[in-house]
């Protein structure tokens, strides 16, 4: 786990110095990420939920006890009564008005003005330079004026612009607290208990405790609390949390079974493999966390727009101020212009603009199975191109399987199949496992088969009823001197697939090809890519012949055949010359291939999530999903650039109103009207964010 950079030593602190930290290092603040020297939106440690929960709460307390003590400071502010037309003077009252301010200031404003320290120590001033600035400025003019100075006193100008503030900050962080918690929601997936058997009998233990190698009973309805291997017991799995796989799962002896995932009807004994860190969701909720800390190049563009806004605003107002002092001669007025505009181009919602896009655009990728390693990649995936497809085990099943039914007779295709499967249900040949799993496939009941024996080399045969049949190579054919004229068969054999035949009393009846089976997925997928303009493509070791069979198949855009694995990346690099690149693999020997792409993409890596060479990961072995995370990449984007040019757009319009452009016009901010602007603006920017919608 990585450790809270800006957050060491955080438990020596008091509360009130967790608060200013909280000021800083908040998200959508000032939090810097010492290997990248980048701002970052995300705390790095484990329980970073309790500690934005802890800031929240005390940004919220610190709000609360301020609008109460602001409360009689406006009834005895001179301008407000003047306003509201009434007055309250009394021996004092003027004292009890600083003293009142004095509290607010150092109280409410400790967040900002332990900020600003921080931010003038690491000489990089931003958002809490500007508020302490701002409150400061009001805060000593107005005390000057209690004390003989002439000019107006705006203490409730600095008590509303810190309530407001504390407002904003309180809200903006309740935000995103709700995007952080993504994490601990994952992590809180696992069960704490399992049921070990031990010596014959079961033991409650810890999933602390449990080693690789341990067996556990898993009951109906329980979590599985390890990730492991069904070594007895049948079941249905619902894994829906942690793959985005909407349908329970069958799970019987041999299968994997990952951690936190939910029982059905049966009851499992799993043996356990991967335990801590090793498991899946361990890995899942590491790989989310580098994800929303991992830099974005739209941050960068953040990132320099709020240093940029940051100096212009001390700029602007401190121009404004000579101004209004040289035109006017009313320093009030002067000073009240220069707080207005360091409090409106305060970069609140443009530090919160893209960091919390981030955060809830990962954990809402990681909900669907689809796991963010590189933002800057996942970025980059809105622009693609072209995709490039690995065959075996991305486009293909990676098995083989039946491809094409034909029938010489009066038998229909399903009973051909259906009597095929009959005869080859006792062997474990690959053709026959493939020609039994077809039938099974498309709900086909197996027939009675007496008699069963092998034909060596050649195939097998059996008897239904009082009728020999046999299921044969082609060089049973050949040998038995049995010539079958169908144009079709020159077909098969040009993709390369592999024919049997079925004989009924040496007669054929029909015939069976079989091929590495296309996935139902992938022409789904195809389909999805294309509608987005995205040629297709497939990159794949097999001869010739095979893959134009598939690419025509899938209506691909073209395809590279006999490609070896170390040529894969040269013949990626070649595309890349023309279009924008993902290339799409297994991760393992296409990992050149995926590194060299524009995006690299592992697909199918089922538990082992840890694909060092990939940028995404989609942990559902469905191709699909490619469409599917270009699609939330695009949606992200857009949210980022909304709320960019509104934290943008908003800062350039109301700096002029601030600084008093349109002032002959009638039209002036005030500084508690630029604050609750600026806290609005924060607000909708988070909004904004958490309304990005399901992939």
């Amino acid at each position: 786990m990585h450790s809270m950079h800006n957050m060491a030593g955080m438990h020596d602190r008091t509360s009130g110095e967790e608060t200013a930290d909280a000021g800083r290092d908040g998200p959508g603040h000032e939090m810097k990420d010492k290997s990248t020297g980048s701002h970052q939106a995300m705390p790095h440690k484990e329980h970073q939920g309790g500690h934005i929960g802890h800031f929240a709460e005390d940004f919220k307390r610190r709000f609360m006890i301020s609008l109460m003590v602001t409360v009689p400071i406006l009834a005895l502010s001179p301008m407000v009564q003047h306003l509201l037309g009434f007055k309250l003077e009394f021996p004092g009252s003027i004292i009890l008005l600083f003293l009142l301010s004095t509290f607010v200031y150092f109280y409410g404003g400790y967040p900002f003005l332990k900020g600003f320290v921080r931010e003038i120590k690491e000489h990089n001033p931003g958002m809490m330079t500007l508020i302490a600035i701002a409150i400061s400025a009001a805060y000593f003019y107005s005390s000057a004026v209690v004390f003989g100075l002439p000019g107006e006193i705006f203490f409730w100008e600095l008590a509303t612009l810190i309530v407001i503030m504390l407002l904003g900050h309180w809200i903006e962080m309740r935000s995103v607290l709700g995007a952080s918690r993504a994490l601990e929601e994952l992590a809180r997936i696992m069960p704490s208990a399992a049921h070990l058997i031990q010596d014959g009998r079961t033991v409650e233990v810890r999933i602390e405790e449990l080693r690789p190698g341990d067996r556990i009973q898993v009951k109906p309805g329980e979590k599985i609390p390890v990730d492991g291997v069904v070594s007895e017991g049948k079941s249905s799995v619902n894994e829906s949390m942690l793959t985005g796989e909407s349908r329970p799962l069958a799970k019987k002896k041999g299968d994997k079974v990952i951690g936190g995932s939910i029982n059905g009807e049966g009851s499992l004994l799993v043996e356990t493999e991967k335990v801590g860190e090793e498991s899946y969701l361990s890995q899942v909720i590491k790989l989310v966390r580098e994800a929303q800390e991992s830099k974005s190049r739209t941050q960068d563009l953040a990132d320099r727009a709020a240093r940029l806004l940051t100096i212009i605003s001390l700029s602007v107002s401190a121009i404004t101020l000579l101004v209004w002092l040289y035109f006017s001669r009313d320093s009030a007025f002067a000073v009240e212009r220069a707080v207005t505009v360091m409090v409106i181009s305060c970069p609140h919602a443009l530090g919160l603009a893209v960091p919390l896009v981030v955060a809830v655009s990962t954990s809402l990728a990681a909900k669907s199975g689809l796991l963010i390693r590189d933002r800057s990649a996942f970025e980059t995936a809105r622009g693609l191109e072209a995709v490039i497809f690995d065959k075996t085990g991305t486009l293909t099943e990676g098995k083989f399987g039946v491809t094409d039914v034909i029938t010489f007779s009066e038998l229909d295709k399903d009973e051909v199949l259906r009597i095929a499967a009959s005869l080859e249900e006792s062997s474990e040949h690959p053709i026959a496992r493939g020609i039994v799993r077809g039938s099974r496939d498309a709900g086909l009941e197996p027939v009675r088969i007496d008699d069963f024996k092998a034909i060596p080399g050649k195939g097998i045969e059996g008897r239904i009823g009082e009728e020999r049949w046999k299921v044969v190579s082609p060089g049973y054919l050949k040998e038995s001197g049995i010539d079958i004229k169908d144009d079709s068969l020159d077909k098969y054999a040009g993709q390369d697939k592999t024919v049997v035949f079925l004989l009924s009393e040496e007669r054929p009846v029909g015939a069976i090809a079989l091929a590495d089976v296309i996935r139902r997925e992938s022409r789904e997928a195809i389909e999805r890519l294309k509608g987005m303009n995205i040629r297709c493509m497939m990159l794949t070791g097999d001869n010739r012949f095979v893959a134009r069979w598939v690419a025509e198949d899938l209506g691909l855009d073209d395809y590279f055949a006999e490609v070896l694995p170390h040529e894969k990346a040269r013949t990626v690099r070649g595309v890349q010359k023309d279009y924008v690149v993902a290339m799409v693999g297994d991760g393992v020997n296409d990992a050149p291939a995926l590194v060299s792409a524009d995006v690299g993409i592992a697909i199918g890596a089922g538990t082992d999530v840890a694909v060092e060479s990939a940028d995404i990961i989609l942990v559902r072995n469905d191709p699909r999903d490619v469409a599917n995370i270009i699609r939330l990449s695009k949606k992200t984007y857009r949210k980022m650039t909304q709320n960019l040019i509104w934290a943008t757009g908003y800062n350039a319009l109301a700096i002029p109103l601030a600084a008093g452009i349109l002032y002959s016009q009638g039209i002036l901010l005030s500084s508690a009207l630029g604050a609750i602007l600026m806290s609005a603006s924060t607000v909708i920017v988070a909004v904004n964010a958490r309304f990005l919608d399901d992939i």
